[in-house]
């Protein structure tokens, strides 16, 4: 566990939290005055290891300029700010204040847009960024270089903290029947791996949910035909698949979000852990008792799983920001794809 304290004066400015693989809809913003929940769960914390906040460049960022940001293709925006923001629930900060001339917001409450909006009671520096506009994820986003953790322990291993069999996955559809904006974020990051793992050659996806949300964008942006390169889940839970698939859809560690590696010479495109196990045990709920069985004249009244009200988009701003971090969009027909999207936000299967 770990206790953030202001770097100035020490005070404590957050409770114990245990680190957790940053989400990847941490940036999503979603829908037009959507009021989103908070992004961390209570207790955890999340890194940021790309550069964040001010300063910004607003005007066009050449290729080199890009590179200098962790990006591999230029981009209308781009971060200057310190890398590694740590970003915890509202609730589990203590001991902060809000700046009252950097409570800036588009519309409903903070946007953060003027810079680190919390400070530290005790001695008034600027520790963090309040987040809790509409269409943002709300957070509390400490600034690296003004904070300190203490007692940091060491990540736990994929033996100790995962169980496939026992963790929920995500469920795909909320419960108004939208397709989960933390899907969409999860599968626009997931679809630009895919794309590159794919070399530009048509994939073959296993019918299913991961045809429903991957299927209709591969079919716009990768040519069709045979030969296809094959799409497989594996990691921990799931059996060898022989003969071995070209690419394999895994698992990111619970904790620190590094893949799941698998055997082989395979292709590894990398899934936030809640949303592959929802891909790779969609069936988790037990429908008997775990020892004995339903009483005579019991009968068992599930609900029917939730169906959404349209086809599956993903999120256009995830898979661009994922897609241009990439090495491979720098080759010619990865490159084409991405300006294409770039330029045309709003036309299908966006």
């Amino acid at each position: 566990m770990t206790t953030f304290v202001c770097a100035g004066c020490e005070a404590a400015l957050s409770v114990a939290l245990l680190r957790v693989a940053l989400p990847a809809h941490a940036h999503q913003q979603w829908g037009n005055g959507t009021l989103l929940p908070v992004l961390m769960e209570p207790g955890t914390y999340a890194v940021d290891p790309e550069p964040s906040g001010l300063p910004w460049r607003w005007s066009a960022v050449g290729r080199d300029e890009a590179a200098a940001g962790g990006g591999f293709a230029p981009a209308s925006a781009l971060s200057f700010g310190t890398p590694g923001a740590i970003v915890v629930a509202p609730g589990d900060t203590r001991g902060t204040a809000l700046i009252p001339e950097r409570c800036d917001g588009y519309c409903c409450g903070l946007d953060g847009s003027s810079g680190p909006n919390l400070a530290c009671e005790q001695c008034g520096q600027p520790v963090a960024t309040r987040v809790d506009d509409c269409s943002l994820w709300q957070a509390v986003w400490f600034a690296r270089d003004a904070v300190r953790g203490l007692s940091t322990d060491k990540p736990a291993d994929w033996a100790d903290c995962w169980d496939a069999q026992g963790r929920q996955g995500a469920p795909p559809v909320d419960p108004s029947g939208a397709w989960s904006p933390q899907w969409a974020a999860a599968v626009g990051a997931g679809l630009a791996h895919l794309l590159a793992a794919s070399e530009g050659a048509p994939v073959a996806l296993p019918d299913g949910l991961i045809a429903d949300t991957f299927g209709r964008t591969l079919d716009v942006l990768l040519p069709s035909g045979e030969p296809a390169k094959t799409v497989a889940l594996t990691g921990p839970g799931l059996p060898c698949r022989e003969p071995a698939p070209d690419i394999f859809l895994v698992p990111q560690h619970p904790q620190t979000g590094v893949p799941w590696r698998a055997s082989g010479r395979a292709r590894t495109v990398p899934l936030p852990a809640d949303v592959w196990t929802q891909l790779a045990f969609p069936g988790e709920r037990l429908l008997l008792p775990v020892t004995g069985g339903l009483p005579d004249g019991v009968h068992r009244d599930d609900p029917l799983p939730m169906c959404p009200r349209g086809p599956f988009r993903p999120d256009w701003g995830v898979f661009l920001h994922t897609l241009a971090r990439i090495p491979a969009v720098r080759q010619p027909w990865l490159r084409r794809i991405y300006d294409r999207v770039k330029d045309r936000p709003y036309v299908h299967p966006f």
